[in-house]
């Protein structure tokens, strides 16, 4: 899926939760910590597969949960240690992602299951 302005800015606004998050509890002095590496790398993918694109709304209004249960949980911890600070940290990506979660929550496709024949 091609990276649109709207894909770039999800991407940019999540890698700076978890560095903020990462430089306040896990490593101040360097670059991100393994296990926040590693959450990064994650993000990247998900949002790469994301098969809403540019209609996206918010990953917490999404009716389809891509990440699995232990990722969304350090997402989400990383999202509530990191989302209140964004809007003094950087305000211009933190009033387009609130902005953004005003979209409409897209539908999602059905999908059809294969008859047992």
């Amino acid at each position: 899926m091609p990276d649109t302005s709207r894909m770039q800015r999800e991407r940019k606004t999540v890698q700076a939760m978890i560095r903020m998050c990462c430089k306040e509890h896990h490593s101040p002095e360097a670059d991100l910590c393994p296990n926040c590496m590693n959450l990064s790398t994650y993000a990247d993918r998900r949002l790469d597969s994301c098969p809403f694109g540019e209609r996206k709304t918010n990953c917490t209004q999404c009716p389809i949960h891509c990440y699995t249960p232990e990722m969304r949980e350090r997402i989400r911890l990383v999202m509530r240690y990191s989302g209140p600070k964004m809007i003094w940290r950087h305000p211009i990506l933190a009033i387009r992602h609130l902005v953004d979660g005003l979209r409409k929550i897209p539908l999602a496709k059905k999908r059809r299951r294969k008859s047992a024949a």
